[in-house]
C-alpha cells in the first residue's frame, strides 16, 4: 500500500496532510509513503523531517501521485481550468482522501468518477462517537475559534482584562459569540481566558448549558423550535424567529467590543447574523472577525481577505483559510484524522486498505465507486 502526500496547491493552503509523526504511525501499519518535496515547508516540517520518519521525498506532484494507492489531501484537487489537473495524475483505482467540499463543488465528483477514483469527503462524516477523533471540521474550526480571537485582540485598539493600576482602571473588553458549535465554544473560552466578558447565541437551545460551563451569558430567542438538524448541526430558522433574533441581536450588539461569528450551515451559503442596520450602531472601534466569511459570510459587509472598516469605524475581519493561519498545529490534527480514519480500514496481515462498504463511516463519506457517483447528496434527488 502506497500513501502519497502531495503539496497543497490552492491559494491561502499553508496546511499539509501527514506529519513526520503521522508518517511513522503509517509505516508502522506497513504502508510505504511518497511525500512531494516542500510539501512541509509552510507548516514547519521539512523534506528532512519525513526522510527521518521513513518517506521517501518525490520531486514533483506527478512521481507522488502516480503510483499512490491512496492520496492524502487537505482541501480538494485543483482542476485543469485551475493549472495542473492533480486528478489527471492520479493511477485508476486510487483512495483519494480529504475535505473535498463535496456539496459546494458537485461537478467534480464526476471527474474523480470517470478517472476511476474512489474519492472520500471527511466533512461528511457522520456525526457518531466513533467518528469524533476522524472529524476534520471539528479538530480545524478548534483553532479556527482560538485564532478569531486573537486576530480579535490585534485589530481592537483596547486591552481585553480589567486593568486596576495607579493611574486608574480600564474596563475589560465585551466579546459576543454568535454560533456556538467547536469554533463559537473555543472562541467563548479563550476570550474568557484573556479577560473579556463574554455572552453567545444559538439557534440550538442545548448549546445554553455549555456557554454556561465556560462562564460566559447565553442570549437566546425564547421559541419552540430546535435549531437543530439530527446530525447535531444548526439549521435554518423559520422567518419569525429570524425576525425576533434580529431585533433581541441589534440591541444587545450596540454594547460590544468584539464580535465573533461562527454560523454555518453545511452545503448553504451562510446566514447573516448582522445586517448594516446593526453595524450602524456598534460602537466606533469595535471588531467583527466573519468565521463564516469563506460561505459567503454572517456579516453584510464583510469580504474575504480583507478587513473593512465601516463608515461608523467598525472593523470587519474575514480573513482567509483561519486554520491555515495556524498551519503546524492545524496540519497535526488534520494529520491524525486521516490516521485515525484509515487505521481500523488497514488489514493487519496484508498491510492493503480494505474499505468496508458496509460501515456507515465509508458509506457517509465516499463521493465515488468504480466510476459512478454513490453518495446519496450527489446523486439525482439528494439535497
Amino acid at each position: 500500500m502506497k500513501i502519497a502526500i502531495p503539496r497543497e496547491r490552492r491559494e491561502h493552503e499553508r496546511r499539509v496532510a501527514a506529519t513526520p509523526d503521522t508518517v511513522k504511525k503509517f509505516i508502522a501499519l506497513g504502508a510505504e509513503v511518497v511525500v512531494e518535496t516542500g510539501a512541509g515547508d509552510a507548516s514547519s516540517f521539512s523534506d528532512a523531517d519525513y526522510e527521518a520518519a521513513g518517506a521517501v521525498i518525490a520531486a514533483d506532484a506527478a512521481s507522488a501521485l502516480q503510483s499512490a494507492d491512496i492520496i492524502l489531501k487537505i482541501q480538494r484537487p485543483l482542476t485543469a481550468a485551475e493549472g495542473l489537473d492533480e486528478v489527471a495524475l492520479m493511477k485508476k483505482g486510487a483512495v483519494l482522501i480529504g475535505h473535498l467540499a463535496a456539496l459546494q463543488n458537485r461537478e467534480q465528483a464526476a471527474d474523480y468518477a470517470r478517472a476511476g477514483i474512489t474519492a472520500i469527503a471527511l466533512e461528511l462524516l457522520p456525526r457518531i462517537s466513533r467518528a469524533q477523533s476522524m472529524d476534520i471540521l471539528s479538530s480545524q474550526s478548534n483553532l479556527a475559534g482560538y485564532k478569531a480571537v486573537l486576530d480579535a485582540a490585534a485589530e481592537y485598539g483596547r486591552a481585553l482584562p480589567m486593568m486596576m493600576t495607579a493611574a486608574g482602571t480600564i474596563a475589560p473588553a465585551k466579546c459576543f459569540v454568535m454560533g456556538v458549535g467547536v469554533a463559537g465554544l473555543q472562541a467563548i473560552a479563550t476570550a474568557r481566558r484573556l479577560g473579556a466578558i463574554v455572552t453567545a447565541t444559538d439557534v440550538r437551545a442545548a448549546t445554553k448549558e455549555q456557554v454556561e460551563s465556560l462562564g460566559a451569558k447565553f442570549v437566546m430567542v425564547k421559541s419552540d423550535e430546535t435549531g437543530e438538524t439530527a446530525g447535531g448541526y444548526a439549521k435554518e430558522m423559520s422567518e419569525d424567529y429570524k425576525q425576533r433574533q434580529a431585533a433581541l441581536v441589534f440591541e444587545h450588539i450596540k454594547k460590544q467590543d468584539i464580535v465573533i461569528t461562527t454560523a454555518l450551515i453545511p452545503g448553504r451559503t451562510a446566514p447573516i447574523l448582522i445586517t448594516d442596520e446593526m453595524l450602524a450602531v456598534m460602537k466606533p472601534g469595535s471588531v467583527i472577525v466573519d468565521l463564516a466569511v469563506e460561505a459567503g459570510g454572517n456579516v453584510t459587509q464583510s469580504k474575504l481577505g480583507e478587513i473593512v472598516t465601516t463608515a461608523n469605524g467598525v472593523k470587519i475581519v474575514g480573513h482567509h483559510n483561519v486554520p491555515s493561519r495556524l498551519a503546524s498545529d492545524a496540519s497535526a490534527l488534520f494529520a491524525k484524522n486521516h490516521l485515525n480514519f484509515l487505521t481500523p480500514m488497514v488489514n493487519k496481515e496484508t498491510g492493503a486498505l480494505q474499505l468496508n462498504w458496509e460501515d456507515e463511516l465509508v458509506t457517509g463519506t465516499a463521493l465515488t465507486r468504480d466510476g459512478s457517483i454513490i453518495h446519496p447528496q450527489l446523486t439525482e434527488g439528494g439535497n
